[in-house]
């Protein structure tokens, strides 16, 4: 008997979180999917590993997302469609920043407390304070008002608009517009600029002036109304539950297997090829790499879509936007008792306001097992802290100057943190080290970036490239898509994506979600 492969609908290259959001949608509509990763787990950089009893997060693990109400709730959402579920614990401060001329500021659960905070120390301010947030507010209604899926797709549009037309207009009205321009209309201290600029720069790595004012929106006011809630058993719980709720759905992922090219014929996704030699076929292909890594978009970079496919549209979206930094990163196991009771659990620490663009210029720390001891051994606690930094910083090393240069950077963040937690330095159990060069290797991102940053001010969300390309039944999905960087925005990407895709196999409900 002759055996026949079976046939899949889609194939989807990578599973970071926006790759298993679609993948899992789909599944839960009835296609035929398979997720391949060239790790050994999922979940990229929204991923957990473990070492000596610790599990560590991979990225950050201030998470957005897993609120009950509304629509801007996407992990919850996501899981929910599948048949899973995060336990999740509340955080009451989102985080608590150390700024320069002792500004150090809490941003509570509580909207009223932040303002009222922010308020004292700004008193001149206060009124345009109020302005600016409450339009962040403004613009969350919008959003959360609305099922978040593909604003490629006519029908959807339809549909929303029918549900929500006010909601729908006051969205267009924001796509061209950044944060930095609302900011200045209503705020004149330069320091309080600043502090915007950080409030923007810690998940969009972006001054406000170039920051979208649909993604603050979303993050400026989520963090009051659906807080930040972190998963039990530690970040990479959330794509562990989506894979499990894809395979309960009859579809599947494999685990190293690495995609280096994707077969094109007539100018149609047909398949991938694997470093193995291995060839797969699927009726639509979906690439969770980001748009530099498929299409090769950089100094000659060899992308998954050979260069004669290669539209030139992606090559114009590659001109607009560049790769943001990568990180140093460290995960340290440190005894416990040098953590003071009421430390919170997030910290962004930033010594001059010139520098927060530049090469370790802001240091984010997190100490997640204050909210889930779990996470560390008894007696022990997790400290994950990283800061901004290049490529160029880390090629061309020798073995032993890379090795020294991890760490001086090691101390020079360790350094940081003491500022924090005085005693840190004679009490680490256990570190790891991670640079741009580690974070390429294992998470397979161009130069081991964040994501996309505008070279220049652009027109808010409007120029960010959507899930279709020029190549028929090749989609993108990912933070470099609309509408950008972080777990919850790459959800709404995973959504958007799965809708198009499923409009076009015409398995999408008629009905828009509840």
């Amino acid at each position: 008997m002759t055996n026949v492969k079976e046939k899949l609908d889609i194939i989807v290259i990578g599973s970071g979180i926006g790759g298993l959001v679609t993948a899992s949608q789909l599944a839960s509509k009835g296609a035929k999917v398979l997720v391949l990763e060239k790790y050994i787990i999922p979940g990229g950089s929204g991923g957990s590993f473990k070492r000596k009893g610790y599990t560590f997060d991979v990225g950050a693990s201030m998470i957005f997302g897993f609120g009950e109400k509304g629509y801007t709730n996407l992990l919850t959402r996501a899981l929910k469609d599948v048949g899973e579920k995060c336990e999740t614990i509340p955080d009451p401060v989102q985080l608590e920043y150390h700024l320069p001329n002792e500004f150090n500021l809490s941003v509570d659960k509580s909207y009223d407390e932040f303002i009222k905070k922010l308020s004292e120390r700004f008193p001149h301010e206060q009124k345009g304070i109020r302005k600016f947030y409450g339009t962040c507010k403004e613009v969350f209604k919008c959003l959360d008002s609305m099922p978040l899926l593909s604003i490629e797709d006519p029908a959807y549009l339809f549909k929303v608009f029918f549900k929500s037309p006010l909601s729908c207009l006051g969205l267009a009205r924001w796509l061209p517009i950044n944060v930095g321009d609302v900011a200045k209309k209503y705020i004149k201290d330069p320091e309080l600029l600043k502090f915007i600029d950080i409030e923007c720069f810690c998940w969009s790595v972006m001054p406000a002036i170039k920051t979208p004012m649909i993604n603050a929106g979303m993050v400026f006011t989520d963090r009051h109304v659906g807080g930040i809630n972190y998963p039990k058993g530690g970040v990479g719980q959330i794509a562990e539950k989506l894979v499990s709720g894809l395979e309960k759905l009859g579809s599947s992922i494999r685990y190293k297997a690495n995609v280096n090219k994707i077969l094109i014929k007539d100018n149609k996704a047909i398949g991938v090829k694997l470093s193995s030699g291995e060839t797969l076929y699927a009726e639509n292909i979906v690439s969770n790499s980001t748009r530099w890594d498929t299409f090769g978009l950089i100094d000659n970079n060899k992308g998954l879509v050979e260069e004669k496919y290669v539209p030139k549209s992606e090559y114009k979206w590659s001109k607009a936007y560049k790769p943001s930094p990568s990180f140093v990163s460290i995960h340290l196991g440190v005894n416990s008792e040098i953590l003071d009771k009421d430390l919170n659990c997030h910290h962004i620490i930033v010594d001059k306001w010139e520098d927060l663009e530049k090469e370790k210029g802001v240091i984010f720390i997190s100490i997640p097992s204050l909210l889930d001891p779990t996470l560390s051994p008894e007696g022990k606690h997790i400290i994950h802290a990283f800061t901004p930094s290049s490529m160029q910083e880390w090629e061309n090393l020798k073995r032993k100057e890379y090795l020294e240069k991890k760490e001086l950077y090691f101390k020079y963040i360790l350094d940081k943190i003491s500022k924090i937690i005085p005693d840190i330095s004679k009490n680490i159990d256990h570190k790891e080290i991670g640079t741009p060069r580690t974070h390429k290797k294992f998470l397979g991102r161009f130069e081991g970036s964040y994501g996309p940053i505008p070279n220049k001010k652009l027109l808010g969300l409007l120029p960010m490239p959507f899930n279709t390309t020029k190549i028929k039944n090749l989609y993108c999905v990912g933070d470099s898509c609309f509408p950008g960087q972080g777990l919850n925005a790459v959800a709404f990407s995973g959504y958007a994506c799965a809708h198009k895709i499923g409009s076009k196999l015409n398995i999408n409900s008629f009905h828009l979600p509840d």
